[in-house]
């Protein structure tokens, strides 16, 4: 039996080929694959333009994507988000401030930000999870409060927290 792929299709109004573009431009290990035209078919359904883009194949860090210009019917909301599992503070503040470029600063919070195509990311550090996690019950809750007023993780003020 062949092995299922999982990718995620991100539903945009006109937006598609710009997201792949911005996405692309951050991730590591990232690229633009096929894209797809809105033909004379259909026009009365989809009433786009011959030629506009219809979808675009994308990939970030190793993960296959597509973008659809579907039109303005859905919205992106924090129910969904990506997780991007960081080793650094160095990655944490590369993600957190190229993803965040014109994007929604009152949706930020515990490591959570909306973009500018209102898609919401969660920037994460791997420390904050190994804390989280840990067999110390009053350490792992210490961890887990530090962020309650952060909106962009700190590394060394979860540690510090969860030292005591």
């Amino acid at each position: 039996m062949v092995r299922p792929s999982i990718v995620p299709c991100l539903w945009f109004d006109k937006q598609a080929e710009q997201a792949a573009k911005f996405y692309t431009s951050i991730f590591p290990n990232s690229r633009i694959g096929a894209i797809s035209r809105y033909s004379e078919a259909g026009k009365e359904i989809h009433g786009r333009e011959p030629g506009s883009v219809l979808t675009v194949a994308f990939t970030l860090s190793g993960q296959e994507f597509i973008a659809l210009n579907g039109g303005p019917q859905f919205k992106f909301n924090e129910s969904i988000s990506f997780q991007i599992m960081c080793d650094d503070q160095n990655e944490v503040d590369h993600y957190w401030e190229r993803l965040n470029e014109g994007g929604v600063p009152e949706a930020q919070q515990c490591g959570w930000l909306k973009d500018k195509f209102g898609v919401s990311w969660q920037i994460v550090p791997r420390r904050f999870m190994e804390l989280i996690t840990d067999p110390d019950k009053a350490r792992a809750e210490r961890a887990f409060l530090s962020i309650m007023d952060m909106k962009k993780l700190d590394i060394a003020a979860i540690d510090k927290a969860a030292a005591g």
